[in-house]
């Protein structure tokens, strides 16, 4: 098994970060945590939403949180409608990378799945993004303002 923990930013869908890992564990969380604070600007302080998996609700997760001026939003107990932005981006990448092929090995998988992250981010484009990629539509953002 292999355990993706991805944080997507409501704004443009893009994966801003993630941890591959063999196991669920704290350590590839706050790993992800740790890269997801390094692309926020000093002002920053979005809401970081999960559903209730048990790294999220340890404390030294919800200290760094804290620590960094993020607020935290939970789903609800057994309501995976609260989290249907992440629900929805896990089946696209089923659907368009983990369905359509066999993978060798768990390393090929795990390169062939940043290779599919990194694809989703610059280059496949939303209809809701004005047929932009993720990246292309907060450059273009960015840009503008």
């Amino acid at each position: 098994k292999v355990y993706l923990s991805p944080i997507l930013d409501l704004y443009n869908q893009e994966i801003v970060s993630y941890e591959i890992a063999d196991r669920p564990q704290i350590r590839s969380v706050m790993e992800m945590l740790k890269s997801a604070f390094k692309r926020l600007g000093n002002s920053e302080q979005p809401m970081l939403h999960s559903d209730q998996g048990w790294q999220y609700q340890m404390g030294i997760y919800q200290q760094a949180l804290k620590v960094q001026g993020l607020s935290q939003s939970m789903s609800r107990k057994g309501n995976c409608l609260d989290n249907a932005v992440m629900e929805n981006w896990f089946g696209i990448m089923k659907t368009e990378f983990f369905y359509q092929k066999k993978f060798s090995d768990v390393q090929s998988f795990k390169t062939e799945l940043k290779d599919y992250i990194h694809y989703y981010n610059h280059d496949r484009i939303k209809e809701k993004l004005k047929g932009l990629s993720p990246v292309q539509y907060r450059t273009q953002s960015l840009v503008l303002t």
